[in-house]
């Protein structure tokens, strides 16, 4: 198993049998996690969940004089609870204090790579922002649910994502509503360029494409382009770093951050295309580990609804907390503690970034329904989907042709036992999610039969009509 970034603080001997009993919480979460016979029961993680609090009563006990101990008795422990919350979100149980755990944990990272970054959209921030809003809401439900303990540790972690929030949106309403559309507009060529400089095949035609993109942005401001003559694009890209970020420097106002912004594109080109994706021999194990990683997660989104356990970001999570704590100063650097240079500097913080990013993402799309009604209610969203696309296209000439649809509602509301979607003699989470969207679903089929019979009862008093105007006219 991966194991989370360690202290090497030296442990106090009262914390030892702690250790060693979170250590084999840690593992049978492990084996749990591991388990694809059966599904995740909500009374196994609870079990696990309240061993987990104990021991956390215990070690308070211990440290009350020095709060601010961290030794590897902490990083095991951020092991379980991330391992706790993802499992939270397998159940279901999406909406409770303990799932909160692993997002916040994400979406902190997420929030300093995107000031390290020094550039990111308004929606970046509003999706974030909604999120933490929700997982604040959920909080405050467990205040009489769960222990305090928990709740502290989830109110501060809070905290501080809500402080780099507010930080980075202040920056961000340095744009006044003229220069907005433009400076997303460069965010996201850079984010594409970043993308081309990580692709097997470097895509020269795509990255002439957006340089031209640039081009014509530049001659619409009436900027020149940096000249650096003397220098290579990399050095003046590290000189003007400050200058160019969003979140540092004095940068007084929109039109400004646009033309740096447009500058550091420029650069950036520069940069890549001498490089043609080949990134610096001392970096080259760390790059193919993130890019393997970064693919994984992508490829993942096409399977995500039918496949994916929230348990399995667990171990690229604590993959990439491995590279990301391993940084020096925020620099990567080699075995020889030298740091990399900025192009392997910044491709490596895309890919850390991104993969981040991936996994923000299929948490907070993680439907509030136990792994094993999943199947169940995955059926009843593509049937959705299918009867909200057949009415968006102008319904049904004949009710006949919702047969197909009513016969598969029906099948799965008949897999109902008194009114629950059992598994065995189990009653799985997510009952009122499965059961508001199978009712959905009737009510969408009942509309486009109502709305055909309607349509054909007019067509026939359309015919009646028509066939006594012809009785008239004959007579």
């Amino acid at each position: 198993m991966t194991d989370s970034p360690a202290f090497r603080l030296p442990l106090d001997p009262k914390e030892q049998p702690i250790l060693d009993r979170i250590l084999t919480i840690r593992d049978h979460l492990s084996i749990l996690k591991q388990d694809r016979t059966t599904y995740v029961k909500s009374q196994d993680v609870v079990k696990y969940y309240n061993q987990l609090i104990e021991q956390v009563e215990l070690l308070n006990q211990i440290r009350e004089t020095k709060r601010d101990e961290q030794n590897r008795v902490d990083t095991v422990l951020d092991d379980c609870f991330q391992l706790v919350s993802l499992f939270f979100l397998t159940i279901g149980r999406n909406q409770e204090a303990p799932a909160v755990y692993s997002a916040i944990s994400t979406v902190k990272r997420l929030l300093d790579h995107l000031k390290e970054a020094g550039y990111y959209s308004g929606k970046d921030l509003g999706t974030m922002a909604l999120s933490i809003q929700q997982w604040r809401e959920s909080i405050e439900r467990g205040q009489q649910s769960y222990s305090p303990h928990l709740l502290t540790l989830l109110e501060a972690r809070i905290h501080v994502c809500q402080e780099r929030l507010q930080e980075l949106q202040q920056s961000l309403s340095r744009l006044g509503p003229d220069v907005v559309g433009m400076y997303e507009r460069l965010v996201s060529i850079l984010r594409s360029l970043s993308a081309c400089n990580t692709r097997s095949k470097f895509p020269v035609r795509e990255v002439k494409d957006f340089e031209e993109q640039l081009t014509q942005i530049q001659d619409e401001l009436h900027e020149s382009r940096d000249v650096h003559e003397g220098k290579t694009a990399e050095q003046t890209y590290a000189e003007r770093m400050a200058a160019l970020s969003l979140t540092e420097g004095e940068i007084a106002d929109g039109p400004t951050v646009i033309r740096a912004l447009l500058a550091r594109c420029l650069l950036w080109i520069e940069v890549i295309q001498e490089r043609q994706g080949k990134i610096d021999d001392r970096f080259q194990d760390t790059y193919d580990k993130l890019l393997k990683i970064r693919n994984t997660l992508e490829q993942m989104n096409l399977t995500q609804a039918w496949s994916l356990r929230e348990t399995d970001l667990y171990s690229f999570q604590r993959q990439l907390d491995r590279v990301d704590e391993s940084r020096v100063n925020g620099n990567f650097i080699d075995a020889e503690g030298r740091p990399a240079d900025l192009h392997a500097q910044r491709t490596l913080l895309y890919l850390l970034r991104k993969s981040y990013a991936f996994i923000y993402q299929y948490i907070i799309s993680s439907e509030p329904v136990s792994e094993a009604l999943l199947p169940i209610y995955n059926q009843l969203l593509t049937l959705k989907r299918c009867l909200v696309e057949v009415k968006r296209s102008g319904g049904v000439d004949s009710p006949r042709e919702l047969y197909p649809y009513s016969m598969k509602l029906n099948s799965i509301d008949n897999m109902k036992k008194d009114g629950k979607f059992m598994v065995g003699n189990d009653i799985p989470e997510g009952q009122a999610s499965v059961t508001a969207l199978l009712a959905e679903c009737f009510d969408l089929a009942y509309e486009l039969r109502a709305d055909s019979e309607r349509e054909r009862e007019d067509d026939d008093g359309d015919a009646m009509q028509l066939a006594n105007g012809s009785v008239e006219v004959a007579g």
